[in-house]
């Protein structure tokens, strides 16, 4: 992957990379009212650097807000905005399952939808992709309080260990994808659980999958919700229901 490179002046930068032929982004999103459009800016503002057509998917997660209405406003504006509604909330798994489905693209980005992510990190991701399939961040100073990150790294311990995972931070919402390794992959969780499915069924398919650090930014609007113990114990009923299948399909 292409450093920063020093120019005679004293700033850095980072080499623009060989474009994608096509991206989707999918941003799955709930009551995020207040961060949708700067995040879908910021992607429009980037986008072109990265690939030769793109298109922005937001996925309205049953919101109580403006996020739906907003998010119409968007794509009335931008062809290349689409829009999927949840008339229910169907949990953060149903809105990435939505997503993927949703995406036509050859390259397909995740990102999750509260403007935690700047689009330009995908300066580090787009280089990696000759050399592999998947390509996922990992989080290098994570903006979030002291517990989620704690609980973001027992659990990613966990599933490691029970899965041989051997990626450093399962959870982190910027993963890049070949469109084929996700092409017709049956999904079921509904909660955090599903970035530990998604990356078991890429692996079963024999993707290649590469991990790159990037910035994490603090969530400037809206609620979190990865840390209550509501999602907490979700995200281990659903370790439960799908542990003997995710280890026969990794075998």
């Amino acid at each position: 992957m292409p450093g920063p490179i020093m120019s005679e002046a004293p700033s850095i930068r980072i080499e623009t990379p060989e474009r994608l032929p096509g991206l989707s982004v999918f941003l799955p999103c709930h009551n995020e009212e207040h961060n949708l459009v700067r995040v879908v800016d910021n992607f429009r503002a980037e986008l072109g650097r990265f690939a030769s057509r793109y298109e922005i998917i937001v996925v309205d997660d049953g919101s109580r807000d403006r996020t739906g209405a907003i998010a119409d406003e968007l794509a009335a504006a931008d062809r290349r905005v689409r829009v999927v509604h949840h008339q229910v909330n169907r949990g953060y798994g149903g809105a990435v399952i939505s997503g993927l489905n949703a995406a036509a693209m050859p390259y397909v980005l995740l990102c999750d939808g509260d403007g935690q992510f700047d689009a330009g990190e995908l300066a580090r991701m787009v280089p990696m992709a000759a050399e592999y399939d998947v390509v996922v961040g990992r989080r290098g100073r994570r903006a979030d309080r002291l517990m989620r990150r704690l609980n973001g790294q027992a659990w990613t311990a966990l599933v490691r260990l029970l899965f041989g995972i051997k990626i450093t931070d399962v959870d982190c919402g910027f993963k890049l994808f070949k469109r084929e390794f996700i092409s017709g992959l049956e999904l079921s969780a509904r909660g955090a659980m599903i970035s530990t499915e998604l990356m078991v069924k890429v692996a079963a398919r024999g993707a290649r999958i590469g991990e790159v650090e990037v910035g994490h930014l603090p969530r400037l609007a809206g609620a979190q919700s990865g840390a209550h113990p509501k999602v907490i114990l979700r995200a281990f009923a659903e370790l439960l229901r799908l542990y003997g299948e995710l280890r026969n399909y990794r075998r």
